[in-house]
């Protein structure tokens, strides 16, 4: 089967924010967004105090994605995020919470 014009294969990106973004409902935000442009994936605290997430979906949603992140929610201060790309996940479904790691 050839790829149909115009659709595109899944993306995923493992992201890490750092800044003043635990606290303040960057996770709550970040589901939010996710959910918003379909994505699939989780997010979660990190010990130290950064954000660590991993989203999946279509290139454009996900550029989408990465610039709301970027930006944060209202009380937040991100001051680096890191994306890195990874093998897409088949079969994922939903985007969620993990426990802090």
């Amino acid at each position: 089967m050839t790829p149909q014009a115009g659709v595109s294969s899944p993306q995923r990106v493992h992201m890490l924010v750092t800044g003043m973004v635990q606290g303040v409902g960057f996770r709550y935000f970040t589901v939010m967004a996710a959910r918003r442009y379909g994505l699939t994936g989780w997010v979660r605290n990190r010990r130290d105090g950064s954000v660590e997430l991993e989203a999946q979906g279509e290139g454009i949603d996900l550029e989408r994605f990465e610039r709301a992140v970027e930006a944060g929610p209202r009380w937040s201060r991100v001051e680096h995020v890191t994306i890195d790309s990874l093998t897409p996940t088949a079969g994922e479904s939903g985007f969620s919470v993990h426990a802090d790691g």
